[in-house]
């Protein structure tokens, strides 16, 4: 059997959160779903990943802390980023990390995340 893509999920919104794993499950892909930012370096100290969709407002550790935190770690794993933050500067903060795409959940259907994330896992 092929080995599937694994996808991680870091976002405290749970009804999202589910929904989002619900579809990109339904389209292939293994996702595993935490909801905050200290559980999801956890496990990304144990697994590897493909993709990581990260919610940057989130108690605990935020998505900007968990981002300093991969790079801290050596971690390359790519990230998109999930947040109804839309202000230019938090937009051009994450694109120092890196990151791969910005969605902002206000505005965005999850049909259209989860496209996001095919097209770039494909």
């Amino acid at each position: 059997m092929e080995n599937l893509k694994k996808i991680l999920i870091i976002e405290d919104e749970k009804t999202l959160a589910r929904a989002l794993s619900f579809k990109l499950t339904y389209s292939g892909f293994e996702v595993k779903t935490v909801f905050n930012g200290e559980e999801g370096i956890a496990i990304l100290k144990q697994e590897s990943f493909s993709l990581i969709l990260l919610d940057l407002i989130m108690p605990k550790m935020d998505g900007f802390a968990v981002l300093s935190t991969l790079r801290a770690m050596g971690i390359r794993t790519p990230v998109m980023v999930l947040s109804n933050l839309s202000q230019e500067n938090d937009i051009k903060r994450t694109r120092e990390f890196g990151v791969k795409d910005f969605f902002i959940k206000s505005n965005t259907p999850i049909a259209v995340i989860a496209e996001g994330v095919i097209k770039f896992l494909k």
